[in-house]
């Protein structure tokens, strides 16, 4: 046990920790070193090091949200690496003679924050950080290695993060295959074969990190190489391979961090406690760091575990970016005299960004509480119009006025604001502006002409990261976020946002403006620097307000069908339950897996039982319909399952999503979440309904216009097949959808070499599984499970399916190619679909990864195409003079709410309008073909 450990942790301290700062000490120590030009103490001492690593502490402690925090070093100059390669590190330079006095004082340093500081002997810091990692991970926590060390690049992974601390720079995989030319994953594998001069890992002669990134991305392991040697074209590469392959070996058990070390402190030990100033004080005075003694006792610095946003605000060290926030200005506006000043800055400046504040974050029809602007870096204001006293809990017309916080009155605001957030040579700047346009358009605002940051983040980086305000202050400007609980609470301590204290309030609100306006002029230079923007300004930015125009609209429910349907089901679910007694011999509770399992692999011996880390045996839908080929039990089951689903998911659940408001119910669109660029819809789920099935249509029947209207269905017809056959250039395709041929008989036809005339529906059936499947990337185990029959003769359909359509084999294979070389795949119209797991070494990861690579260019470039008609579709509509409403987008259809008198001429201009979507970028070969209908509920409509 170091005797340098923070006392033991207490009770409050075991709670299990969130986010885990992990420190590389040695790496850092000999990093400030060389960085930075020397320094001593009065008698001599040297302090250089001691100098930057404090500086990174105190900035490090001021700028994470992180409850665990370690600082890691080296032990000894030896590890057990040294007994698997006795040359390891043989021929690293002395340690100079000014560093050697400054490890004991970094470790003093260390102390004097009172941050949990770990070494165990036989170890290197990199083994134990990589241990720590994992075992933080496992408890569910987000970890950030604070270091630049390229061999700790390997552990990048989902909640397990890198920083640089001297650049303030996050480290993910984007970075990595800069460096390395590969992903985290395949880091290893790399540097087994290029080897490291400094840490004298031999690899293999003659390839370097470019070779051996190619050759990993070509074979996707060191031992698939390998084995693969003699087949490489490149005679001395070749040879090399094979003479030098054990060295590469060793190579890799080297560069290989230890995961499984002995933790030598438990991880409750890593809580970030608060620091004695007194204590810091006094040894930055000892060190003479005048500087960081003159910061400390100012109070304008933020001690190790003293919560965001207590005492005065931080002040952070020579970063230029935090300096700015460190200046900031955040004011409350509380007359109307005051407004009018900010209004004009926002006229002068020409920009604007805005947060509209409610009673309930995201609730699109929650009232305005206030709104924040922000014309410039650090200047920003808070406008207040419906806040409360503390503890009014939503009731203020019981309150005298005397009690309420002096504010504008809200339709003075309006009236005020109105003309500034319409006018077109004023730009509104949000993050996620959809939401402050939807609750202003409520108050006869009309927010144009907007740019959202949320959706400029989204275009450039996809769904490689979370695209939420404070993820991206943090990452693009080193800038760490009021939170939203700091403001409200929660728990049993929350209140509402119009309840908090007008300050934190301003705080937070204020915040929000500012960072969208920061992130702006830095997203704009990308979409510029990388050719996005075209993308941006024709299919992501017009969708905010069209799409926040359909939240607010919403859709009727029949509220007496849903309870007819939820008795219907309740009745039907009693009734398989009694079926599946008799056929148990016995009561069960049937929506237990547990005692499922049990009836069917303990009791019954069923085949196929398997039993998870539980020790439970797994009984999931694939499982049960395997079973329920040759038994009537399962079968009873996943009937039971779906009904208990659509029961529980919409029969009852939109009934309870009714707004009294409305009689309808609002959905909310997600817009930059999935990696193809499809919206997902949440409060309720309306794009998951299922409808091949009947039980699933009868929840689209609930669905329905109101009186006078009927609901119109566009929707575009087998739109990733057309896709699929343009992209991969298949003519035989392209001239079926040209001649609007039956496209699954035609391939049944040129697949089973039978006639179309006369065609049985088994046939058509299995080659529209197929059609479908291929784009989807499907197996032959996949396919045989779908189509019910032996995996022999599924694979034989596939085989059959590739000899005459061998354009998809081509487009499959060149897209797996490409997309591993540059981790991406794009869409016709540009956007780039991220997929992580395209170079994994696990091969039922990189297998689902291909296909999710060989699909997202066609649904990716489906999705482009209804942004591109849904942005058109307003502004035709108001030209022709319709009065049809748009009120949801599920994946390729579109649905309206529309005068009954007017429904064919708006069924005309919507098919024209989407059938017309593409561009001449985007210009196909095949026709866009949309199907509508129309009916007074929705699944009546297709």
């Amino acid at each position: 046990m170091n005797d340098a450990l923070p006392a033991p942790a207490t009770p409050s301290d075991t709670a299990a920790l969130k986010h885990v700062y992990l420190i590389d000490g040695s790496g850092f120590i000999f990093r400030a070193f060389h960085a930075l030009p020397w320094l001593s103490r009065a008698d001599g001492t040297p302090t250089n090091a001691v100098y930057g690593f404090t500086n990174m502490l105190l900035k490090l402690v001021q700028e994470t949200d992180a409850d665990g925090m370690a600082v890691v070093f080296d032990a000894a100059q030896t590890s057990f690496r040294n007994r698997i390669y006795d040359q390891y590190k043989a021929h690293r330079p002395e340690t100079p003679p000014d560093l050697v006095p400054q490890f004991k004082l970094v470790r003093e340093a260390t102390e004097a924050f009172n941050i949990c500081q770990i070494e165990a002997p036989d170890y290197e810091a990199d083994d134990l950080i990589a241990t720590y990692a994992r075992l933080f991970k496992e408890k569910g926590a987000r970890v950030t290695i604070v270091s630049s060390d390229k061999d700790l690049m390997q552990l990048i992974d989902n909640g397990v993060e890198m920083l640089d601390p001297l650049k303030s720079k996050p480290i993910g995989p984007a970075e990595v295959r800069e460096k390395f030319g590969v992903g985290p994953e395949q880091v290893i594998d790399v540097q087994a074969l290029c080897g490291d001069s400094v840490d004298n890992v031999p690899g293999v002669p003659g390839i370097g990190v470019k070779t051996a990134a190619e050759l990993i991305n070509q074979y996707g392991t060191l031992e698939n190489l390998l084995a693969h040697a003699p087949e490489i074209k490149q005679p001395k590469r070749r040879q090399s391979l094979i003479d030098f392959a054990e060295q590469a070996r060793i190579s890799k058990v080297l560069v290989t961090l230890e995961t499984n070390a002995p933790p030598p402190v438990p991880l409750e030990a890593l809580a970030l406690r608060p620091a004695d100033p007194q204590k810091l004080i006094d040894f930055a005075k000892a060190m003479e760091f005048r500087k960081v003694v003159e910061r400390v006792q100012s109070g304008r610095v933020r001690m190790a575990g003293e919560a965001a946003g207590a005492g005065a605000s931080t002040v952070p060290l020579e970063i230029p970016v935090q300096k700015d926030f460190a200046d900031r200005s955040y004011g409350l506006v509380q007359s109307l005299e005051d407004l009018a000043h900010w209004i004009q800055a926002a006229n002068d400046a020409g920009q604007v960004a805005i947060e509209a504040m409610t009673r309930a974050p995201e609730e699109s029809l929650a009232p305005l509480v206030g709104i924040a602007l922000a014309v410039g870096p650090g200047l920003a204001v808070y406008v207040p119009l419906a806040h409360e006293a503390p503890g009014a809990s939503g009731a203020p017309d019981l309150m005298a006025a005397a009690e309420r916080p002096r504010q504008i009155a809200l339709a003075d605001a309006v009236e005020r604001l109105k003309p500034l957030l319409e006018d077109p040579a004023v730009l509104k700047i949000g993050h996620n502006i959809k939401y402050p346009a939807q609750i202003l358009a409520r108050y006869g605002i009309a927010l144009a002409p907007i740019d959202d940051t949320l959706l400029m983040s989204y275009v450039l980086d996809g769904a490689q990261h979370s695209h939420a305000l404070d993820e991206l202050a943090s990452r693009h400007l080193g800038h760490e976020t009021l939170k939203y609980r700091d403001v409200c609470g929660s728990g049993k301590t929350h209140i509402g946002f119009a309840e908090a204290a007008l300050e934190k309030a301003r705080d937070y609100a204020a915040e929000c403006a500012d960072v969208s306006l920061r992130l702006h002029p830095l997203f704009k230079r990308r979409l510029v620097r990388e050719k996005m923007s075209g993308f941006y300004e024709t299919v992501e930015r017009p969708l905010p307000r069209i799409v926040a125009e359909m939240e607010r609209a919403g859709i009727k429910v029949d509220r007496g069908e849903l309870s007819r349907l939820s008795a219907d089901f309740a009745q039907r679910m009693a009734a398989y339950e009694r079926e599946a007694y008799a056929l148990a011999g016995h009561e069960f509770n049937i929506g237990s897996p547990k005692q499922l399992g049990d009836v069917l692999f303990g009791e019954m011996g069923l085949p196929g039982g398997k039993k998870g880390k539980t020790g439970a045996y797994t009984t999931d839908a694939a499982i049960l319909e395997q079973l329920a080929l040759t038994h009537d039990l399962p079968r009873r089951v996943l009937d039971w399952r779906q009904l208990a689903k659509l029961k529980s998911t919409y029969a009852d659940a939109l009934i309870e999503q009714i707004k009294p408001e409305t009689g309808r119910v609002h959905t909310c669109y997600q817009i930059a979440a999935t990696s193809t660029g499809r919206f997902s819809s949440t409060e309720p789920n309306l794009q998951n309904i299922p409808v091949r099935t009947e039980e699933g249509r009868k929840i689209r029947k609930a669905f329905i216009a109101e009186p006078g209207h009927l609901l119109l269905s566009a929707d575009y017809s087998q739109i990733e097949l057309r896709l699929a056959a343009h992209m991969a250039e298949i003519d035989a395709l392209k001239d079926a959808f040209r001649q609007g041929l039956d496209i699954h008989a035609m391939t049944a036809s040129q697949v089973f070499g039978v006639p179309v005339e006369g065609m049985d529906a088994a046939t058509r059936r299995r080659a529209k599984a197929i059609n479908f499947g291929i784009i989807y990337g499907i197996s032959a185990f996949g396919l045989a499970n779908q189509l019910q029959v032996p995996q022999s003769e599924a694979a034989a359909y596939i085989k059959a399916y590739f000899e005459r359509f061998p354009g998809i084999r081509a487009y499959m294979d060149k897209t797996k190619l490409e997309c591993r070389e540059k981790g991406f795949v794009e869409t016709l119209f540009g956007r780039k679909c991220y997929i992580p797991g395209i170079r994994d070494a696990n091969v039922a990861r990189r297998q689902f990864a291909e296909r999710q690579a060989i699909n997202a260019p066609l649904q990716g470039t489906a999705a482009d195409i209804i942004k591109r008609a849904m942005a058109r579709l307003p502004a035709a509509l108001a030209k022709s003079g319709l009065k049809a409403r748009m009120l949801l987008q599920v994946h390729d259809e579109l649905l309206f709410e529309v005068p009954e008198a007017e429904v064919e001429a708006t069924g005309a201009l919507v098919k024209s309008v989407m059938e017309g979507a593409p561009t001449p970028r985007a210009a196909l070969s095949v026709p866009l073909v949309v199907e509508t209908g129309w009916a007074t509920n929705w699944d009546a409509a297709h």
